[in-house]
């Protein structure tokens, strides 16, 4: 027997919020625009979206306008440099937002992980964002699976979009097309035919770097001669750094040639950037530009900074005896010490920086700053005083010392056979990858061509070290000689600047004989002065 049930229906009761948001019908409606590149073509895009959403959020009563959030010339791919969007996602979490409209997943986020955080993260505050290419409302049951296979798409398409980028970027590089961050970069502007340009007060610091360097001033000592100066670095900043030096010394760019392909994007997303160790192909284009710096100069320079690195924190001070001063004894460098630094007898001498700190003392003698002057000049005039058939002594031998063509040769039959040995290392692992081999023996031969390939790398690089050592010695030769020609008569004094552009250092025996190495490799042995 069926019974009839009464069923009383209770009514909800209106919380003092939902009251609230009742009696407050109008939502508050913000729009998020952007564009990820600076061309005309997307900043129209970019106005056009700011001006649609504007008038379209007023023009409807059921709406109140809070804002157009914005990011001009930034990539979707990842949320942390875009202001215009973080501010918007604050200010959501904030209450101050109801609803956001966007034009579509793709200008919202191309990373799932992100827009997925985000769309959840408003969810939870009760706001809303609608994307109107897809016809989405993240608040509706099917949002979120919809949403997750958009952003995939997108996702996959900005992988797309990257690696079409990589590939037209490796086009141009293999073209010979250079582009730079003119902005970022000094000496060159954009020319008319999209070539390099050299602005010419630019170039002038460029080029006294170089001569402040090969004078045999410290990176530390340009750096902070140019801040003093007050001359903007390549960023505007107003200090110059020791690695903002080092970078133009060392840069290709200035003689003229191109390395292409430094660094590149590890990860698209991420916008990871990692210098190429490598890991992907590069491009040396020779003469591809206007050069600032004439090419055996700037060998000059990479043979100097190669030859300083080992005692760059004894140069440091820029003082110009640092660092050249060599003890006959142990083979250390001489430093500089004060004597009596307290009263009238005050003296700067130097001395083995080992003299006191082995088991076994050097008896090399200290020496005055005043010995070290007049001991050089002793020797320079004895240079100058034969410096006719000297100068022609070299000019015969100075086509000898510029040829590299053998060394050259060389090189590319060691670059020929690196490219060989590589070939048969990825046949060998692309063999063992497809098909069953005995492990022991592909080991083996695996370990013997690694092997082989890292020698002939090495090889490859102490050649190319000679090369460069070759015409870093004619060069340092051809300089000796000019300032041989400028010297004119004997010295009489000490001068700072020819001594830093002829001196290469100073070896100082027991007995207290000093012998001078110049930069041209011709050693003359001075006593010095108190011994005489």
């Amino acid at each position: 027997m069926s019974e009839t049930r009464n069923v009383r229906i209770i009514q909800p009761k209106m919380k003092l919020d939902a009251i609230n948001a009742e009696v407050r019908a109008r939502k508050r409606v913000a729009a998020y625009a952007r564009v990820s590149t600076d061309s005309d073509e997307q900043l129209n895009s970019y106005a056009a979206q700011v001006d649609y959403y504007t008038q379209h959020i007023q023009s409807n009563p059921q709406w109140e306008f809070v804002s157009i959030y914005t990011d001009e010339g930034i990539t979707g791919t990842n949320t942390k440099k875009r202001s215009g969007f973080n501010c918007m996602v604050a200010d959501a979490l904030d209450d101050k937002i109801d609803l956001i409209i966007t034009k579509s997943v793709s200008r919202f986020a191309r990373n799932t992980v992100d827009t997925l955080v985000t769309i959840r993260s408003l969810k939870e505050k009760g706001v809303e964002v609608y994307f109107e290419e897809q016809n989405i409302y993240t608040l509706d049951s099917k949002g979120e699976l919809l949403i997750t296979i958009m952003a995939s798409i997108a996702q996959e398409e900005s992988r797309s979009i990257s690696e079409n980028v990589k590939w037209g970027k490796r086009k141009s590089m293999q073209d010979g097309k250079i582009s730079l961050a003119y902005k970022h970069f000094l000496g060159y502007e954009k020319g008319e035919n999209g070539g390099l340009k050299i602005v010419e007060f630019e170039a002038k610091i460029i080029r006294r770097i170089y001569t402040m360097f090969l004078e045999g001033k410290t990176i530390r000592t340009i750096a902070n001669t140019l801040t003093d100066e007050k001359i903007p670095t390549p960023k505007g900043k107003k200090v110059w750094s020791v690695s903002t030096i080092v970078s133009i010394l060392s840069n290709e760019k200035y003689k003229g040639d191109a390395l292409l392909q430094k660094t590149y994007i590890a990860d698209y997303l991420k916008k990871t950037v990692k210098k190429n160790e490598g890991e992907m192909p590069q491009y040396y284009i020779e003469e591809s530009h206007p050069a600032i710096i004439d090419p055996k100069m700037w060998n000059l320079v990479q043979s100097e900074m190669k030859t300083r690195r080992p005692d760059r924190r004894k140069r440091s001070n820029g003082n110009p005896f640092a660092a050249k001063i060599i003890c006959g004894e142990c083979g250390g460098f001489y430093g500089s010490k004060v004597w009596h630094s307290a009263d009238q007898y005050r003296t700067h001498i130097w001395q083995c920086n080992r003299k006191y700190k082995e088991k076994t003392f050097c008896d090399t003698p200290y020496l005055r700053e005043d010995i070290i002057k007049e001991g050089f000049i002793e020797a320079f005039n004895r240079v100058l005083g034969n410096k006719e058939p000297y100068i022609q002594r070299f000019k015969e031998l100075l086509p000898l010392l510029a040829d590299t063509s053998a060394l050259e040769r060389q090189c590319g039959k060691l670059s020929d056979e690196m490219n060989e040995t590589e070939t048969l290392l990825r046949r060998r692992i692309e063999e063992n990858a497809k098909s069953a081999q005995n492990q022991d023996e592909y080991e083996q031969r695996y370990d013997e061509l690694a092997d082989r390939l890292t020698l002939l790398n090495n090889m490859v690089a102490e050649t190319e070290s000679e090369i460069l050592e070759q015409r870093a010695r004619k060069e340092k030769i051809c300089r000796f000689l000019d300032e041989l020609r400028q010297a004119g008569n004997l010295i009489n004094e000490f001068d700072d600047s020819l001594w830093r552009a002829t001196v290469d250092s100073v070896n100082v025996s027991i007995s207290k004989t000093l012998t001078f190495l110049f930069k041209d490799g011709t050693e003359i042995s001075v006593v010095a002065p108190e011994n005489k």
